[in-house]
């Protein structure tokens, strides 16, 4: 009996040890041990409007902003939302943005800095709307001192880049804010996976960069094997939402042939969570497994 006891115990400690998950902070960008790149420019920090002071300094603190004179600051407004991504001019907005500018080729990536505050929105689904929106090669960082959905985020993402003279396609723009609409709705409304979302969105893009879909039945054949090969079911209505989405895309003629590494990247990234949820399932149900047996000890002393 105390072996199995001591078993049991080991197990709790085991588990224990393994729920402390290190903190990640926000990547840097360098300006500190290497200087300003003359080159490509000082990271753009867009603050939400919304925040108070001492949220300011807390996100500032979030994307590692050192010295102020480091970067170019500004900020988004409810305004903001509605002329970029058509959304209320009354909202209020909280997640901010680093937009750190990289070399040609180095692709994108983004960092959720504030994971539990961000709760809509993944890395996954900005990168994808990101790539559709025809931003390249940074480094975007994503913070909020609160929780929200995380959908002004892209506001400032267009922001900084229009505060820094670079003009984004308004057509482009305009799909890739539908585009993260539809991932979130299908996430929250219609019970898939949000890294499920994401890997669909991605292999519907890699899809339409190998085969050129020229009609909106090409498209939606496209949709429908991508579906089944993921085993995702939708409702007609949410697959029409698919269609119409992927044929804006379409009639943009975006290329996806020239992002085909930051797709791939997308989908090993997704494929990583999802490999880690599947090992924290089996965790889970050890963990079930043992408390069960504690309760059936428990119960041969005392019932």
């Amino acid at each position: 009996m105390l072996k199995r006891i001591g078993l049991i115990m080991m197990a709790l400690v085991i588990w224990a040890g393994a729920g402390l998950t290190p903190i990640v902070s926000a990547s840097t960008d360098g300006t500190s041990d290497q200087g300003i790149n003359e080159k490509l420019g000082v990271p753009i920090v867009v603050y939400g409007d919304t925040l108070t002071d001492a949220q300011e300094e807390e996100v500032r603190n979030l994307l590692e902003v050192e010295n102020r004179k480091n970067v170019d600051e500004f900020y988004v407004d409810g305004q903001d939302i509605a002329n970029y991504i058509n959304g209320n001019p009354n909202s209020r907005m909280f997640s901010s943005v680093k937009i750190t500018p990289q070399e040609q080729g180095e692709g994108l990536k983004v960092n959720i800095v504030t994971p539990d505050n961000i709760t809509a929105v993944t890395k996954e689904m900005y990168a994808n709307a990101l790539l559709t929106a025809g931003v390249e090669d940074a480094i975007v960082d994503v913070a909020s001192p609160v929780k929200v959905t995380g959908h002004s985020a892209l506001t400032g993402i267009y922001k900084a880049y229009d505060s820094k003279g670079v003009k984004l396609d308004e057509e482009r723009m305009e799909v890739a804010s539908e585009e993260l609409d539809v991932a979130t709705e299908l996430a929250e409304k219609s019970g898939v996976d949000k890294e499920k979302v994401s890997e669909l969105l991605t292999e519907i893009k890699k899809e339409m960069a190998a085969q050129n879909p020229a009609t909106k039945e090409e498209i939606e054949q496209i949709i429908n094997e991508k579906l089944q090969s993921l085993n995702i079911e939708l409702s007609e209505q949410d697959r029409q939402l698919l269609i119409n989405l992927f044929e804006k895309m379409r009639a943009l003629n975006i290329n996806f042939d020239q992002v085909q590494r930051q797709l791939e990247d997308i989908t090993s990234s997704v494929k990583e969570v999802l490999g880690d949820k599947g090992f924290w399932q089996k965790v889970s149900t050890f963990l079930q497994r043992i408390v069960q047996a504690l309760s059936d000890f428990f119960t041969s002393i005392f019932g």
